[in-house]
């Protein structure tokens, strides 16, 4: 396993505190697992106006036989995600193709501005095959511990 690839995720690791939109606050503690080559991220939204709140988990791990990161997300509202995808250009970006709407797209998660202590994550979804990209859920991380 290439070491400089099997750490590209590393930035990631630690806990962190999650703002997003007008008054969204979450969490999300990243570990390293299974003898350091599983990522692990647990994440928890605080409650909404409704009490209602989001909680995940991903296991992440570099593949190289296909030489990509491959993730699994799974959380409290039955969703099951799975992406693949790799850092290039200062940008970790994952991505996998579903249906919305009867319709097929393109859904992507992208780490990007990456910092020590900060970073934003972005949700995106693609309608034309990946020529654009529409922001969905943005996300501003920072540092806890």
């Amino acid at each position: 396993m290439s070491e400089e690839k099997s750490s590209q995720f590393d930035f990631w690791l630690g806990n962190w505190n999650l703002t997003w939109g007008d008054n969204g606050r979450g969490t999300n503690e990243i570990t390293r697992i299974l003898d350091g080559r599983i990522i692990q991220e647990n994440f928890k939204s605080a409650p909404n106006d409704q009490g209602q709140y989001l909680q995940g988990i991903s296991v992440s791990a570099y593949d190289p036989t296909i030489d990509q990161w491959k993730q699994t997300w799974v959380d409290n509202q039955g969703a099951y995600l799975d992406f693949v995808g790799e850092y290039e250009d200062g940008k970790m970006i994952l991505s996998r193709d579903a249906i919305l709407q009867d319709k097929p797209i393109k859904q992507r998660m992208v780490w990007h501005n990456i910092h020590t202590d900060k970073f934003d994550w972005s949700w995106e979804r693609s309608k034309d095959n990946g020529e654009s990209w529409e922001t969905v859920w943005f996300i501003e991380y920072q540092r806890a511990s």
